[in-house]
């Protein structure tokens, strides 16, 4: 394999919680020059992370640079500043670089602005560009209440066009993009399935000393990001169905949905039947993991966002637990392929309510059952190994 000199452009970097810093790691690791252009950590409370500031870095083999970008703050108008803030702020930065990389790595979530300064750096230096895309543009501006057909919509769907064109490989993180690129997109050079792996450190088995059962009660977690998105609501909806149950749901995640969330747990009486333990440190996280007895996901039920194949997916199959999920499309189609969980319709509590009343009520070799279908599915298809080795090939 030939070495390589890298440009990673990603927003979000460790400590946020993406898996950019494991890929990044994983191809300094292997003899890469890796240098990774990202923003001062903030997601997803919107305030920097105490102890980060701007500035060049050597760290783990790879340079790290990080620009003074304005947090996400509260807000649909903070978080389009912030969005821009990268775009430009980076853009300016790849101005000073000179032809040193041989590729450019776009690691693509919300915004699709943040591609930019990966297609300036292409265009001046005749580079390739390999763009990961996780989040599909212009439609992830709907579930932000952006219509379809405005004016607003239409300009970022000429930018969004013209982002994915300009990429010599875009990678999909979920097989149904591909209907969405035929459809919107259109022209695309290259399209390649790269599906997500988990965080090697939520996957970490524990001394059972560390780790307190409670034998009474059936857990189910939710972890992570607490968003419009994620429809975390649709799960207290339906634990109100289940007051009479022996139900825990453990929350473990901060985001623009928190209050909102906590308001409707109060307003349905459910402080212990919900318990709202806030964002924890990734040190903390194993121990919630382990401590489950099965675990959540869920979206909203949008045709398009419903392509989107949550990358907690993976971690929950890897960390041998079974999965409860309120979701539609790719995530609902592998769950039930895998034979890992229980799969009921976005956004409807009152069949999620009935999923949860029937694993409460089934025994505990079929729960065994499902979490290692989910472990033995993730090793077939979903491990870090084989992201790193595709990736490497399209590097290439």
């Amino acid at each position: 394999m030939t070495k390589q000199n890298i440009l990673f452009i990603t927003q979000y970097y460790e400590p946020e919680p993406f898996i950019i810093s494991e890929v990044a790691k994983s191809l300094a690791a292997q003899g890469n020059n890796v240098t990774v252009l990202t923003g001062l950590p903030n997601y997803p409370e919107g305030k920097v992370y105490p102890g980060y500031h701007a500035g060049h870095f050597s760290e783990q083999g790879m340079q790290l640079i990080r620009l003074k970008i304005r947090p996400r703050k509260q807000g649909k108008v903070n978080l389009f500043l912030n969005y821009l803030s990268y775009a430009f702020q980076a853009s300016r930065k790849v101005l000073t670089f000179g032809n040193e990389f041989d590729v450019v790595y776009v690691y693509q979530l919300s915004p699709i602005l943040l591609a930019i300064p990966g297609i300036i750096y292409k265009s001046i230096h005749k580079k390739k560009l390999v763009l990961y895309c996780l989040d599909l543009w212009p439609q992830s501006l709907i579930s932000g209440g952006i219509k379809p057909g405005s004016f607003v919509y239409n300009c970022f769907l000429g930018i969004s066009r013209y982002i994915y064109r300009r990429a010599d490989i875009v990678q999909i993180s979920s097989k149904s993009f591909e209907k969405y690129f035929k459809k919107e997109i259109k022209k695309v050079k290259v399209l390649r399935y790269q599906p997500q792996f988990a965080d090697d450190y939520f996957l970490q088995s524990l001394p059972d000393e560390k780790v307190e059962e409670d034998k009474t009660h059936t857990h189910i977690l939710f972890a992570g990001n607490i968003g419009h998105l994620q429809s975390l609501e649709t799960w207290i909806e339906a634990v109100a169905l289940l007051k009479d149950s022996n139900l825990i749901l453990d929350v473990v995640g901060d985001g623009s949905h928190f209050e909102a969330i906590k308001e409707k747990v109060q307003k349905y009486h459910l402080n212990d039947k919900v318990i709202l333990h806030g964002r924890k440190p990734k040190s903390e996280m194993p121990i919630y993991y382990q401590q489950a007895d099965a675990l959540a996901v869920s979206l909203i039920n949008d045709e398009v966002i419903s392509y989107t194949l949550p990358g907690k997916v993976q971690t929950y199959m890897a960390s041998k637990k079974p999965i409860i999920a309120s979701i539609n499309g790719e995530a609902a189609d592998i769950i039930r392929t895998a034979e890992c969980g229980l799969v009921s319709p976005a956004e409807n509590a009152e069949l999620l309510a009935e999923n949860m009343r029937k694993f409460i009520e089934i025994s505990q070799a079929d729960k065994d059952r499902m979490a290692d279908n989910g472990v033995d599915y993730y090793l077939k298809h979903f491990t870090k190994a084989d992201f790193v080795r595709r990736l490497i090939e399209d590097l290439q």
